[in-house]
Formats: structure tokens, C-alpha cells, sequence
């Protein structure tokens, strides 16, 4: 009797601890049926707009700079499985051979791949350079300003990454700012929740175990903000995928075989969760040239296309003539437009700050004052855990 209530009573509480992990599951269900809803609620796409919206990925890795074992194949297989229309690479330096010059470049399977560089300056700012340089390895030797100066000079773009954690970047000519990175939202999960969350959702649910522990990048659109008001310029936001393909656990045999794995972040699952959508004018068509041209000029937005394909959305100026990334000039009754494929609720800033909102599939804001205006849209019906998470967050109309 004594050693059956030994039993039962450690039992009892590993049945217990199991309960948030199965109710975590439940909310996963939940979460699935909403996003299934929304994909039918769409509405059609407007034929009117002089650009088009092309969808893809920045900041990839593969072998080639380490951290990563990814593949040319595995990449090009991710990136069309997602109908993505571009790839950036941004592959780490390494001292022997240039790493820019050998990873994926040109148009494979249809997606249009441009080779580019991570790399850490000697004042410990990560930045990223599109396209790469074989001098990308020497920049953990220069200062920030030197590594911008000679990449702008070569008339390639320079994205501050991990911003919070270097400030240098500020005071430099960068083009913009990584304000959401997948990876380190990724590493932020628990190890041993992720474990129990993964005996319970992994096999249902692999792609929305993000939604667990997705959270708005609050400290670095602060940064951005900051920024911008600060040095009175468009500095332009992107996402970050820093798809490795290596986040997970797994249990492996002496002989390296995998008899349980649970990997967070292949390339297929990264890019299908967080995208850069560029905005191109029809007449240019995507070419290498004309997609940097618009990321440069802010024509851009972020979508987490994970929860709803976010392709249409637009942010204008009332009729149209500016779009996002632009510059106008402020005068009484200037109106901004936003819209998107799905009834949301469109959240305005204006510096940083939020000064309106309103529900619908377009919303007509009415300003009165200069300054950098950008939105947020919600996706109000999607349960916990994605729940009050932003869809989208779009580049800035400057006002002057």
C-alpha cells in the first residue's frame, strides 16, 4: 500500500504540471481556427495602385559563415514552398574566402536571391550590408563610421541590426534599422517549456509554436523613433529573419542519430512567419536594381504574414501620390489613408506616440501638425497567444 501511494502521488503531480501544456495546445487550436477564418474573409486585392507588392525575406544564413549547417538546396526549396519573390543573404565574413561572393545570388526557381553580409564593427555595431563586400571581413577592425562610409560609397545599403545594443549606429549615415528579428525573439522561449510545449503541439502544430512566445518589438521601434526624430532623416525599418535553421532541442545517440527533435526555426517554417513586403512601381518590374532602390526609399513594411497574408496593404497619402518611405509637405487638411486585405484596427503614430485609431478594412486619418507618421494594424479577432500582437507595422510618411 505505502509504495502504490508512492506512486500515485508523484503521479499525480506530473499529470498536474502538464495541465498549462495541454491548455497551451488548446489555445494553438484556437489560434488555427482564426487564421483559417481570416484566409476566407480576405477581400480582393485593389487593381488601381501603380506598385506592386513583392514579398520576401532579409538577413539569411547558411554554411557558408558558420552558425548555420543550411543549404543552397534547402533555401532555394524554403523560398519557393513560401511563393517568396526575393531572398537578401547576409552571410558572416570569414578571414579566407569571401562569403558574399559564394552564397546564393541571381534569380533561382523563380526567386530573385541578393548576396550580402553581417558583420560587427569595431565598435561592436552589427550591421548589415546589401549587397556584401569581399572586405567584409576586415570590419571588425574599422569603426562603424568607416564601414558605413566605404559601403555607402560603393553605393550598397547599411541596416543597423540588434539595435538596443550598440548606439554608435545612431550617429552614422546607416540606411535604417532591423526593428524585429526573429531569431532573437526565438531564443527567448524557455528550454523547458519548449520541451513540453513540443510533446504536446509540436506534431499539430509546428508552425504556430512562434505564437507562444511572439511579442511587438517594443524597445527597438522605440529606438527607431527616436531616431528619426532625433536626426531629422527617413531611416527605414525592415525585418529580420536571421533564419540559421538551428533553434531547437533534440535528443540524439552516440552516433549523432536524432530520435527526438523539435527545431523552431527551418527555413521554411522563418520565412513563412515574419516578411519585408517592397513596394515597386509597376513599370520597374523586380530586378536587383529597382528592389534595393525601394527598400532605400522606405517603400516597405512588415507583415507577419504567419497570421494573415498582409499582401495589399497600402499607406498613402489620401489620394494616393505618396506612399510610405515618402516625403510631403504639411499643410491644413493633408490626410493620410491606410488600408488592408482584412478588417483591422489601424493604430497611428505620429513620432513614435500614438495619436489615433480606427477599425475597418480602410482607415482616413486627418493630421495637423508635421512629423513622421507611421501605423500598426491589429488583427483584433485572433486569440491569445497572438492576441494584441501587432500584424503589421508600416514605414513612415514624413511630413515637413
Amino acid at each position: 500500500m505505502k509504495l502504490r501511494r508512492n506512486l500515485i502521488v508523484p503521479l499525480v503531480i506530473l499529470l498536474l504540471s502538464q495541465v498549462p501544456f495541454a491548455y497551451r495546445r488548446y489555445r494553438l487550436s484556437r489560434l488555427q481556427n482564426t487564421i483559417q477564418q481570416l484566409a476566407a474573409q480576405r477581400v480582393p486585392l485593389p487593381t488601381e495602385s501603380d506598385f506592386v507588392d513583392y514579398q520576401g525575406v532579409i538577413h539569411v544564413h547558411s554554411f557558408l559563415g558558420g552558425h548555420s549547417t543550411g543549404t543552397f538546396a534547402e533555401l532555394i526549396t524554403a523560398a519557393k514552398a513560401n511563393g517568396l519573390d526575393f531572398v537578401i543573404m547576409t552571410e558572416h565574413p570569414q578571414a579566407d574566402f569571401d562569403t558574399s561572393a559564394m552564397t546564393l545570388n541571381g534569380v533561382h526557381a523563380g526567386v530573385l536571391f541578393i548576396n550580402g553580409n553581417e558583420v560587427t564593427t569595431s565598435n561592436g555595431d552589427r550591421l548589415l550590408l546589401i549587397p556584401g563586400t569581399e572586405n567584409a571581413g576586415v570590419a571588425s577592425s574599422q569603426s562603424t563610421e568607416e564601414v558605413v562610409t566605404k559601403q555607402k560609397g560603393r553605393g550598397g545599403l547599411v541596416f543597423a541590426t540588434y539595435p538596443a545594443e550598440s548606439q554608435n549606429w545612431r550617429s552614422n549615415s546607416v540606411d535604417g534599422v532591423e526593428v524585429y528579428n526573429l531569431f532573437t525573439n526565438a531564443r527567448q522561449s524557455n528550454a523547458l517549456v519548449l520541451f513540453f510545449d513540443g510533446l504536446w503541439s509540436y506534431r499539430t502544430y509546428p508552425n504556430l509554436m512562434f505564437a507562444n512566445f511572439f511579442a511587438r518589438p517594443t524597445e527597438n521601434l522605440k529606438q527607431w523613433d527616436e531616431a528619426i526624430a532625433a536626426t531629422n532623416r527617413n531611416l527605414v525599418a525592415i525585418a529580420g529573419n536571421d533564419a540559421h535553421s538551428n533553434i531547437g532541442l533534440s535528443l540524439n545517440d552516440a552516433s549523432n542519430k536524432q530520435w527526438l527533435g523539435i527545431k523552431l526555426d527551418p527555413y521554411e517554417r522563418s520565412f513563412r512567419t515574419v516578411r519585408t513586403h517592397v513596394l515597386i512601381k509597376k513599370d520597374r518590374g523586380l530586378s536587383r536594381e529597382s528592389l534595393v532602390e525601394a527598400i532605400s526609399q522606405g517603400h516597405c513594411y512588415i507583415a507577419f504574414d504567419l497570421f494573415a497574408d498582409a499582401k495589399g496593404f497600402s499607406f498613402t497619402t489620401a489620394k494616393g501620390q505618396k506612399i510610405m518611405g515618402d516625403e510631403i509637405a504639411f499643410a491644413n487638411g493633408t490626410r493620410l489613408t491606410a488600408s488592408a486585405p482584412l478588417a483591422s484596427r489601424f493604430v497611428l503614430f505620429r513620432n513614435g506616440s500614438v495619436i489615433d485609431q480606427k477599425v475597418s478594412t480602410a482607415a482616413d486619418f486627418s493630421i495637423s501638425s508635421s512629423g513622421s507618421y507611421r501605423v500598426e494594424v491589429y488583427l483584433d479577432s485572433l486569440p491569445a497567444p497572438a492576441k494584441s500582437q501587432p500584424w503589421v507595422i508600416s514605414n513612415p510618411i514624413h511630413t515637413k
